[in-house]
């Protein structure tokens, strides 16, 4: 059984692991505002750029011309996966969910003979999939996760790293793997399919009313700037959802460890002083038999 010491020292060590969760639960708030208003703000500017797209591609579509980042390449041979996560713990199943959900389609993958390749956003991610998919890992975007604020130049250069690997033929289908903000509870773990663009599923359908455009120059040399650029906003977007989604997991995961932490302080407070009143009785006890014995 511990020494009454040993109980206090103890006790002091989660005292002082509460505070730390408690104001790490408080930044993380902080931050979770700041990156929900961020992502919440680039929604609208990626559906309208999704629609002027399947505008744009339904056009060209009709003339039997397409780009490549458009039409792909005709195979779905080798899948790209771009596996976006943390740059640190301490955020609950943030991390693991997302490498858990690439692990399950690498496998579905795999199985229907499909060649899969990685590229790791953040060092959890890197490090937890290396273990069983070092191999696979062609690129790892280092510096972006962890940054205060993400900014569109981050989006762009994994855009480019994403165009230059497409370029020399080393993926037929790309897709990002991100954890979707819904709220601080609830993160949904996303598949957001890069290459070949995906068109909208109302644009696609015929649904609504869809409005005629005439474009100036051509179609085709307006898709050749706007896919590039399309592809790094819904990279961005990305991004920010799962800023925002890191933030919102981590203030729950530092809230849930300060109330562990003050039920365990309780805890360990009723058996400190039940050892400390049983200490008590017994050496009133053995100075009564002394007393009776002299």
């Amino acid at each position: 059984m511990p020494s009454l010491k040993d109980m206090r020292t103890r006790i002091n060590s989660v005292r002082a692991t509460r505070k730390i969760t408690s104001a790490m639960k408080l930044v993380a708030g902080s931050k979770l505002r700041r990156a929900q208003e961020h992502a919440e703000a680039a929604r609208p500017f990626a559906a309208k750029m999704a629609a002027m797209l399947a505008n744009l591609a339904a056009a060209v579509k009709d003339q039997g011309e397409a780009p490549p980042l458009l039409a792909g390449t005709g195979k779905d041979d080798v899948h790209l996966l771009v596996v976006a996560t943390a740059d640190r713990g301490l955020c609950g199943a943030f991390n693991s969910s997302i490498v858990r959900a690439t692990r399950r389609r690498i496998q579905e993958l795999k199985e229907q003979g499909k060649t899969v390749k990685l590229v790791c956003v953040g060092r959890k991610g890197r490090d937890m999939l290396r273990r069983e998919y070092g191999d696979l890992i062609v690129e790892f975007v280092d510096g972006i996760a962890g940054k205060r604020r993400i900014g569109f130049a981050d989006a762009e250069r994994i855009a480019q790293k994403i165009l230059q690997l497409y370029e020399a033929g080393e993926f037929d289908v790309a897709t990002m793997v991100f954890n979707r903000f819904k709220s601080a509870m609830v993160q949904i773990v996303t598949f957001k399919q890069l290459v070949p663009v995906e068109p909208p599923e109302a644009a696609a359908a015929g649904e609504g009313v869809q409005a005629i455009y005439e474009f100036e120059p051509d179609e085709e040399r307006i898709l050749a700037e706007l896919l590039p650029r399309n592809l790094a906003v819904q990279i961005y977007g990305a991004l920010l959802e799962n800023a925002a989604s890191e933030q919102g997991a981590r203030m729950v995961a530092m809230d849930n460890a300060t109330r562990n932490a003050g039920e365990m302080i309780d805890r360990l407070t009723l058996r400190y002083n039940r050892q400390r009143q049983a200490n008590i009785t017994k050496e009133l006890i053995e100075i009564v038999s002394g007393a009776e014995a002299v």
